[in-house]
């Protein structure tokens, strides 16, 4: 969602190869451990076919390749460290720190009460950030991309982010942009699809809403 919300962003060209997620296969029924072994999105194929894997690697190459849209501060600059650090910060603190353990099926009750006490001072150290700031940085960039992905995902979870105001204004308001709208609908259309294939309950949230204005 992050790398679509950035190609939206920047009015890009682009084509989604959907992966389903339990059995790693497209839809044309190739294997997609072919083109990455550890069957994880995203996966940038590039027009001259390099391949780019991990979200901050990506989301830093798509912003690079269309500076116009400004997602990201010149390479070399001081807040182009300060991007790294968010996009660092995301990924391992939430995403895979405390996301990734209340997400999994198969994660033990032990873990996942460990991962939400462990989150909430990553919450409260965003908060503190975001209070009085309408985005990470001074303007809207990919790693706001990711921490709208990020954040969407509570949702599923026992987070209440309403513990920390300026996190729920933070979501509201992203949640309002013209590509993270219209990104999270296709993206909770397509996970609904997903799980209807496989005979799994459509939570509520996912079930199909107007699709947003374009």
């Amino acid at each position: 969602m992050a790398t679509r919300i950035a190609l939206l962003e920047a009015g890009a060209p682009f084509e989604y190869v959907e992966v389903d997620a339990p059995t790693k296969r497209t839809r044309d029924g190739a294997d997609y451990r072919e083109i990455h072994p550890l069957g994880l999105v995203p996966a940038l194929r590039t027009d001259d076919g390099q391949l780019i894997t991990e979200n901050a690697a990506v989301l830093q190459y798509i912003a690079d390749a269309l500076p116009a849209a400004g997602l990201a501060p010149p390479a070399g600059s001081r807040e182009r460290v300060r991007l790294q650090q968010w996009l660092s910060f995301i990924g391992t603190e939430l995403h895979k720190g405390v996301y990734a353990p209340l997400l999994g099926s198969e994660v033990p009750d032990a873990v996942r009460s460990w991962a939400l006490e462990k989150g909430l001072s990553r919450f409260d150290y965003l908060a503190h950030h975001l209070d009085g700031r309408e985005f990470l940085l001074d303007r809207f960039s990919v790693a706001d991309a990711y921490l709208v992905t990020v954040l969407t995902w509570s949702v599923a979870t026992p987070i209440d982010l309403k513990k920390w105001p300026s996190l729920v204004a933070y979501l509201q308001r992203l949640q309002a942009r013209p590509s993270v709208a219209a990104a999270l609908h296709a993206e909770r259309k397509l996970y609904g699809e997903e799980l209807a294939r496989h005979g799994r309950p459509v939570p509520a949230f996912l079930r199909p809403r107007e699709a947003p204005a374009s």
